[in-house]
């Protein structure tokens, strides 16, 4: 069992999305996973989402199926999730680790409030997540900020 397992921080057995990867020799090209956009090259989309008005911000379980949902919704492949329950208030942090990236959560059920960050590279649409999202939450306001990360210049 290695080490992140034994604190309990990622699981012992691989997500069903989990793919095995193999390494390119040196003779072999190496697939650039930068996306090209608008005539922009970069690595990847990064989506702050502010949920507001949001509902079932206190079930770890729930969020984290949910998360898994939005990520295989928008082409990325899950290596692992982690999710913490705090008390009083209930809330919820977590992250599931992508091969193209994260997703990451924080919620304040006291304030009907999550944030949520995405960051995915390659062919995956981040923007594909949201509606997932927000069936669970049922947000009454969301509010994206897109970034584009690693510019090539």
């Amino acid at each position: 069992m290695n080490a992140l397992a034994q604190l309990g921080m990622v699981s012992e057995l691989p997500s069903n999305n989990q793919v095995s990867v193999s390494v390119a020799s040196h003779e072999e090209e190496r697939k650039d996973y930068f996306v090209e956009r608008d005539g922009e090259k970069f690595a990847g989309t990064h989506l702050l989402i502010d949920l507001w008005d949001a509902s079932n911000l206190d079930d770890p379980e729930r969020i984290d199926a949910v998360l898994c949902e939005a990520a295989v919704t928008a082409g990325a492949t899950i290596l692992h999730s982690h999710f913490h329950h705090f008390s009083p208030n209930g809330g919820v942090s977590g992250v599931v680790v992508l091969a193209e990236s994260h997703i990451s959560i924080h919620t304040w059920p006291e304030r009907d409030f999550a944030a949520v960050d995405i960051f995915m590279c390659g062919a995956c649409d981040p923007h594909l997540a949201i509606p997932v999202m927000q069936r669970l939450f049922n947000a009454g306001r969301i509010v994206v900020d897109e970034q584009r990360r690693g510019k090539v210049a």
